[in-house]
């Protein structure tokens, strides 16, 4: 999803009570938060859709007696220590569930994250997104795909922690640029292959 800022600084009770009464459908319907500043989402281009649903219909199918759940886009995922709140491409959490209040819209305890890249969010969803994500002491796997070429990033927490953040030096980094590779997750003892991940994706010549 492309992240436009926007100039508009909201308490966190704000943002939430904004984004509950948005019309699903409208422009503005998706808004991050990140320590009182709104970043407004745009739209998904095709490839963008494409990856999401098949990496969230490949987890349902393989996470079905599991336990655990997925979520697609539209399940805000908060990160408490930094005033922050998000919408990954797709969630899957294998604790119980924890929301910040009894809407159940606010995940509080994500097991993996996972982020389409594009050019407008790139820089975002490595670097300052990663170290809010980085609060979560849930958090054991953060996973960025290109859309635009094969690739795929997997950071990995070596060990789980009580404790958050978890420094950049403390994830295992792999990446799979080929078709016919397999994206282990370890955490949910699942493997993706690339080329259902990528599954009628076209890339640029």
């Amino acid at each position: 999803m492309a992240a436009r800022a926007a100039q508009t600084h909201l308490t966190p009770e704000e943002y939430i009570a904004l984004e509950r009464k948005a019309i699903p459908d409208a422009d503005t319907a998706r808004n991050e938060y990140v320590k009182g500043k709104i970043i407004a989402m745009s739209g998904a281009s095709r490839e963008h859709n494409l990856i999401t649903n098949n990496i969230s219909g490949e987890l349902r199918n393989l996470l079905k007696s599991s336990g655990c759940e997925t979520y697609a886009s539209d399940m805000r995922v908060s990160s408490p220590l930094t005033s922050s709140y998000f919408y990954p491409d797709v969630v899957v959490v294998c604790e119980e569930p924890r929301f910040e209040d009894d809407v159940f819209d606010i995940l509080l305890n994500p097991t993996i994250l996972v982020e389409v890249l594009s050019a407008s969010t790139e820089a975002y969803d490595r670097g300052e997104k990663f170290g809010h994500y980085r609060h979560l002491a849930s958090l054991q796997e953060y996973i960025l795909i290109s859309q635009d070429k094969v690739l795929v990033e997997r950071y990995r927490r070596q060990k789980k922690q009580d404790t958050a953040p978890v420094p950049a030096k403390d994830w295992i980094f792999t990446a799979f640029q080929a078709l016919e590779d397999i994206l282990p997750l370890t955490a949910i003892q699942c493997e993706l292959p690339l080329q259902e991940i990528y599954e009628r994706v076209t890339f640029p010549d």
